[in-house]
């Protein structure tokens, strides 16, 4: 539970948000009576779908880059410090970077990268 409200929480936010706003239009006088309870099941049925898939698709790419470190191969991880110039580190186990649960760290880089926002070269 602690990984998906790490990597999900801003969606979550986001979902809440829309369903407040589903809930004040379909609370309108225009519409009709069972419009609040059938938008907001449409919409949170929508939501938690997007959202686990989300999920799933990312703990899935997660759990690839993982393995393909271990095995020694490139990985590319997004650097959001400086836009310009280097907007990926390619991150190797020969290069001295370490994988620590899902954070890749090195003594030889100032920042940590988190698994979810790398890819496999």
């Amino acid at each position: 539970m602690e990984k998906f409200l790490e990597l999900e929480a801003g969606y979550l936010v986001i979902g809440f948000f829309i369903l407040s706003i589903t809930l004040f239009v379909t609370t309108r006088p225009f519409f009709s009576k069972g419009a609040v309870k059938k938008g907001l099941s449409y919409v949170t049925l929508f939501l938690a779908l997007t959202i686990g898939m989300h999920y799933k698709i990312t703990t899935d790419r997660m759990d690839s880059v993982k393995s393909a470190f271990r095995e020694g191969k490139t990985i590319i991880c997004e650097s959001r410090a400086t836009r310009k110039v280097a907007q990926s580190v390619d991150v190797n186990i020969a290069r001295e970077w370490i994988l620590d649960g899902d954070v890749f760290s090195s003594v030889n880089y100032g920042r940590v990268f988190h698994t979810a926002r790398c890819l496999v070269k």
